[in-house]
């Protein structure tokens, strides 16, 4: 197989961006380094392309592996053909590979390996020569040999047919065609497990078929997953007997003296060998596929929950909500310090309103508190309507943001959390993080093992490592095209910069505390295990408000300094403008072409990199996104009518629809058929997290606290 090739195919890209990235991604580049400074080798690729075609890589390279062992293998055993040769140089996925392995992989006993052992094979293929010079019972009666276990003509001809079974089950053609009539034809059905109690978790899968060729990817995790609790009977139904008859078809000759055993053999074998077989392999694959479209959903949504614009500037009252134990308080000032922390009680059972009202009123007047943050969890609809009752009351113009709180409570036990803040229990370490989750969601998500930030569906189901794998990759681009402060970033943050691993991120810690802060990217020169190619990988995504060099403040990287500074010159501006934030309309002073490029000694894309920090020092890029909905008043359930048409946030995107946040304690949902007036593949094609969209009510089911939506005629 052609690698590049193939990749080139898939990807849509030229053969010098393939081989580029190749090579870039096997000297250690990372792939945020990649896609923001190196833009002249890669045409320009971006961070998730990137990402793509390194796992596309390492899945190719895996396959010439095993190609390349399967290859040795079958040479070693002398039994490499032309023919197979050639098949093995054609195949193209793991599966047509392992195929073609099976007839010469080290097996367990069968019923077959115990035939040849009892000498059978050449009354195997006296069968499957299907030209009997002699009747088959005379010729199997030659083989009846008590010491070797074979006593009977009968016992003869049966370990002839378990040797042939194993046979035809090993074949790859046959196989490759069975798997292809069973992927075309076949049908995924689900019931109700014998002896179990009827759950309305799985009602809708008690009487479930779907083609496998359609087999929708968010059913297929749903029935595993009922499958693994043993709530469903799941099976994959064949037209067995057209299976039987194609296979036939392929083996028994016209007329011939054999048919009668051989199409016993063939049912045998594909009842008792390639069909659960195929059926494993097949659930497999719908799997793996199911896994990746939800973890591409998964990914989108924490990128784009990961890029919320934060809102700065505020000093947050943040409440962690709760019952019987009270509503954590935490008050935060504008970079994020704590400043006060308490608890109250105005939810059940002590509904202490009066003196909770007292209790924030006053600290919402000591530090000047511009923005409340509800967690939205346990008791967040009664701790609403609190405070929004409470804001009717003081005369300040102050609001209050809903805020997502899942893995609020990870991150308060996790050992991060401790070092942070080890004065402060658990609770009230939760509510610091809800209300830093308003300041700066990025910062603050970053603590938080992604899989528990609660945007994906059957996230749980999934391979835990790939998914890890996958979101880290998320975080990883999503706080690289931010940029980190240096000085103020915390080792989780740091953790995920380009070229700098979590030893290294508390060495840079260490060194801050020691030698207090960094005055210049240089300085990172001198902080532990950070070499050159870490400070290579880094040193552009990080920066440093107060240095004295103006570049360090932008996403310039040192080794493009001097293009920089001459560039400015060629503009008429200095290192100067750049710190006042005065450099402007220098796209229209300097000529944006190759030729200017060339003067400067950089490429093209680059060039235009450069002039965009240089016009726009330290732009966050969160800035486009839209802001959060701010609240003064409280919506509860009942207040819903169908017809009603309301602002709301999508919370979460998944494959049948949206979660969209419309100021209720539940978040409504917008089927797939109902988010916009067309036709749409994905609701992902449409809507992202953090979206701020127009929906009108359709139902509301107050029994069982569900809220349908709708978006058409409203985008």
């Amino acid at each position: 197989m052609d690698i590049l090739k193939t990749l080139q195919d898939e990807l849509g890209i030229q053969s010098f961006q393939a081989e580029n990235t190749v090579k870039l991604l096997d000297e250690g580049n990372t792939v945020p380094f990649i896609a923001r400074y190196r833009k002249e080798m890669t045409g320009s690729l971006d961070d998730q392309t990137i990402r793509i075609f390194a796992e596309r890589l390492q899945a190719l390279r895996n396959i010439e592996e095993k190609r390349e062992m399967v290859r040795k293998t079958i040479t070693e055993q002398n039994a490499m053909t032309p023919e197979l040769e050639t098949k093995l140089a054609m195949a193209k996925t793991l599966a047509e590979i392992e195929d073609i392995y099976r007839p010469f992989r080290p097996k367990r006993r069968t019923r077959a390996s115990i035939a040849r052992e009892k000498g059978l094979e050449p009354l195997a293929e006296y069968i499957l020569g299907q030209t009997f010079l002699v009747p088959l019972a005379e010729y199997a009666a030659a083989f009846v040999d008590a010491e070797k276990g074979v006593k009977t003509t009968e016992e003869a001809l049966q370990g002839a047919k378990d040797i042939l079974a194993e046979k035809i089950s090993d074949t790859a053609d046959f196989r490759k065609l069975l798997r292809k009539e069973t992927l075309r034809t076949g049908v995924l059905t689900a019931k109700q497990a014998k002896g179990e109690v009827e759950t309305q978790v799985y009602e809708m899968y008690y009487g479930y078929t779907e083609p496998v060729s359609k087999a929708a990817e968010h059913r297929v995790l749903a029935i595993n997953r009922g499958e693994k609790e043993g709530v469903l009977s799941v099976k994959l139904e064949t037209e067995e007997e057209q299976l039987l008859d194609k296979l036939a078809h392929r083996i028994i000759r016209k007329d011939s003296p054999a048919a009668e055993i051989l199409q016993e053999v063939i049912t045998d074998s594909y009842k008792r060998l390639i069909a659960p077989s195929l059926e494993r392999e097949i659930r497999s694959e719908l799997t793996a596929k199911a896994e990746e479209t939800s973890m591409a959903v998964f990914r989108e949504n924490l990128r784009q929950l990961l890029l919320q614009p934060p809102i700065q500037g505020k000093t947050v009252l943040a409440i962690d909500p709760a019952y019987r134990t009270g509503c954590k308080i935490a008050v935060i000032d504008e970079t994020g310090k704590p400043l006060e922390t308490t608890v109250v009680y105005p939810t059940p059972p002590q509904n202490k309103i009066e003196r909770a009202e007292n209790k924030l009123i006053s600290l919402i007047d000591k530090y000047d508190v511009n923005l409340i943050s509800i967690g939205n969890g346990t008791a967040s609809r009664e701790s609403e309507q609190f405070v929004a009752d409470m804001l009717k009351k003081i005369d300040k113009e102050i609001y209050y943001v809903m805020t997502n709180e899942a893995g609020a409570s990870v991150y308060s036990a996790s050992k991060l959390a401790a070092e942070e803040f080890p004065d402060y229990d658990v609770a009230l370490r939760s509510a610091v993080s809800i209300g830093r989750r308003v300041q700066d969601p990025l910062a603050e998500l970053v603590k938080i093992d992604p899989k528990s930030i609660g945007v994906g569906q059957y996230q749980h189901d999934m391979n835990q490592k790939r998914l890890g794998e996958t979101l880290g990759g998320v975080v990883e681009d999503c706080v690289n095209s931010v940029g980190v402060e240096l000085n103020t970033a915390s080792p989780a943050l740091l953790s995920y910069v380009s070229g700098i691993n979590g030893t290294v991120a508390k060495n840079i810690l260490a060194y801050r505390e020691k030698n207090g802060k960094f005055h210049s990217r240089k300085e990172l020169k001198k902080v532990p295990k950070l070499g050159p190619k870490a400070f290579e990988q880094c040193a552009g995504f990080l920066r440093i408000t107060e240095s004295s060099m103006p570049l360090d403040k932008t996403g310039v990287h040192p080794e493009s300094y001097d293009a920089a500074e001459a560039l400015l010159h060629m503009g008429g501006f200095t290192l100067e403008d750049v710190d006042a934030g005065h450099v402007h309309d220098l796209a229209k002073r300097v000529q944006l072409t190759e030729e200017t490029a060339e003067k400067l000694g950089i490429g093209l894309p680059t060039l235009k990199d450069i002039v965009s920090e240089l016009e726009k020092p330290g732009r966050d890029p969160r800035e486009d996104a839209p802001a959060p909905i701010l609240r003064s008043d409280v919506l509860t359930i009942e207040d819903l009518e169908v017809g009603m048409v309301l602002k709301g946030t999508v919370r979460n995107v998944i494959d049948f629809g949206v979660f969209v946040d419309i100021g209720v304690h539940q978040d409504g949902l917008v089927h797939i058929s109902q988010i916009c007036d067309g036709y749409i593949k994905h609701p992902l094609d449409v809507v992202k997290v953090g979206d701020i969209v127009k929906v009108k009510v359709m139902d509301v089911d107050l029994a069982r606290n569900r809220i349908s939506l709708t978006m058409r005629g409203e985008m």
